[in-house]
């Protein structure tokens, strides 16, 4: 009985469980280790070898623990990320741009009053802090322009609009599925 319960808190899916498969998908096919990983997201070892089991267990990476299943990875962004991780937006705050305020629906929806951010005190515009799926998000992105768009395409799926969704839907499976 105690190793069923322990099998299942260990198999829960967790936020930065999908910031490791972002990242693999940002990779484009680039050879990795768990060390790159960590060191690129700002995470233990541990945890990213955590996070390869859970999204293993899930199905959405291979049995090699290398490959992720991108169309099972897709299909929960599109329909479970807003309900596992939802967020509202808060307080207005400096930071980075995040969700449609962000690159690549930016440049696709009329810019509107609402901004979303993740806070940073360097960022460079001012509003509705959004919390990221992990706290090491802000730093991760700002070493990888397409993990950081990737991430923003999630989190319009979290916090925006059925527009702003769809939008980022079609976004998100333009990289994702493209290998």
């Amino acid at each position: 009985m105690q190793i069923g319960r322990k099998m299942r808190k260990l198999a829960s899916l967790r936020p930065q469980d999908l910031l490791v498969l972002l990242k693999i998908v940002a990779l484009k096919g680039s050879p990795w280790r768990t060390t790159d990983l960590a060191i690129q997201l700002s995470m233990s070892q541990s945890e990213i070898s955590a996070a390869l089991f859970r999204t293993w267990f899930a199905g959405l990476l291979d049995d090699s623990k290398r490959e992720v299943h991108r169309v099972s990875l897709l299909e929960f962004l599109v329909h479970g990320v807003k309900y596992a991780y939802p967020q509202k937006p808060g307080a207005i705050v400096r930071g980075i741009p995040t969700a449609h305020s962000a690159s690549p629906l930016s440049e696709l929806i009329q810019p509107s009053k609402d901004l979303y951010v993740w806070r940073d005190e360097e960022g460079t515009v001012r509003g509705e802090e959004i919390q990221p799926l992990y706290p090491t998000v802000l730093k991760a992105a700002k070493i990888d322009p397409l993990f950081y768009q990737l991430v923003a395409l999630v989190d319009a799926i979290r916090v925006g609009k059925s527009r702003e969704q769809k939008l980022a839907v079609d976004e998100l499976r333009k990289r994702i599925l493209a290998k």
